[in-house]
Formats: C-alpha cells, structure tokens, sequence
C-alpha cells in the first residue's frame, strides 16, 4: 500500500553518529539508529540513539574566525581614499565591516 502511495522506508546502516547544530549548541547522537522514509521526492529521517550528548556552541571560536577575514591592501588603499582617513583608521573600519567596502567607507563618513 506505501509503494503504491508513492511512499518507501528503510533503514541506514552503519551510521556512527549524527550531529545536530544550532545556533547555540550541538547535539550528537551516539550509536543512533536511522529510519529514512522517503514520500513524494522528500526524505524524512527518524533518528534513535542510545546516548544523547549537548554541548554549546563556543563564542569565541566564531570571533576568531571573523577576525581572520583577510584585508587587501588594495581595499584599505581604496576606503582610505574615498573615506579621507588614515590606512590604520581605514583597515579597522574594514574589519569590523569583515571586509566590506562600502559598509566601511559609509561607517567612517558618518564618524566625521
């Protein structure tokens, strides 16, 4: 009757674990147990597990990751210029702009 209504379930073996992220935290199914049914193009996965675990998301690694956005010269050249600032003054502006050049020169025109 399910493959008639255009519906299949099965399972998938040999899953390991299955992470869910959040904006906050993650949680890590241990040893789960995956049902997939699939119904009208779509996959629904139902997912069981013998240990749950949730951690947060740590904050700090996220800044990290934004302070490493990379800054061309050429960028500080330009928003320096267009701007009427320092190269010091213009590189900050683009960092805390994670790069973006008019978002930059329009934060120094409106600190003048």
């Amino acid at each position: 009757m399910m493959q008639r209504m255009g519906m299949s379930m099965g399972s998938m073996p040999d899953v390991q674990e299955v992470i869910i992220k959040t904006g906050s935290k993650e949680i890590i199914v241990q040893n789960p147990e995956v049902a997939v049914m699939e119904m009208q193009g779509q996959k629904i996965f139902q997912v069981t597990g013998e240990r749950i675990v949730e951690k947060a998301v740590e904050k700090a690694v996220e800044k990290a990751v934004e302070k490493a956005v990379k800054i061309p010269e050429e960028d500080v050249q330009l928003v320096a210029t267009q701007a009427r600032v320092s190269p010091e003054e213009a590189r900050a502006a683009l960092e805390q702009t994670k790069g973006d050049l008019a978002q930059a020169i329009l934060l120094l025109s409106q600190t003048r």
